[in-house]
């Protein structure tokens, strides 16, 4: 038989086994009621996620000045990155790297995974790790990220993604 699979089976397939990697044993945390209303990105606006992260030479685009606003006040070393360490490391750092997918540095989170770049500078809608905090899909085990850790997520992704 000729089987071909398209590439939406085969994201598909890589979200899977990216969830399915990050089970990892923890205890529960006691839930917290949300203060407010978690962060609802559009769907019907979801393009392909690039199977490639850029080349070397292929510039990022500018953040606008309302994203160049928001980057000003979120910073990936003082804000994001704190988040990821104490929520994602479990699965994404150390020696561990689910999926390809490893959370030691900018440059490694910005390489995204084996299925792909995970993050779509200036467009958290497109960005597999907005959608994946926001449906709650990761972490996979233990606490969710609060519903404002999410949104410094998110703002730091629609203002360009920097490493500030």
């Amino acid at each position: 038989m000729n089987f071909k699979l398209k590439p939406a089976l085969l994201i598909v397939t890589g979200l899977l086994f990216l969830i399915a990697a990050c089970a990892s044993p923890a205890t529960p945390a006691p839930t917290e009621a949300p203060t407010e209303a978690p962060v609802v990105l559009p769907t019907d606006t979801l393009a392909p996620l690039p199977t490639e992260p850029p080349a070397a030479d292929t510039p990022i685009p500018a953040p606008t000045e309302t994203q160049a606003a928001a980057a000003s006040t979120v910073s990936f070393s003082k804000d994001v990155m704190p988040i990821l360490q104490n929520r994602c490391f479990n699965c994404h750092g150390g020696e561990q790297t689910k999926e390809g997918l490893s959370f030691l540095s900018y440059e490694t989170l910005m390489q995204g995974s084996l299925n792909g770049l995970v993050i779509i500078p200036g467009d958290a809608a497109n960005s597999l790790l907005a959608q994946q905090l926001l449906n709650g899909k990761m972490p996979k085990r233990g606490p969710k990220l609060t519903p404002d850790q999410v949104q410094i997520i998110i703002d730091w992704i629609n203002a360009g993604a920097l490493n500030n």
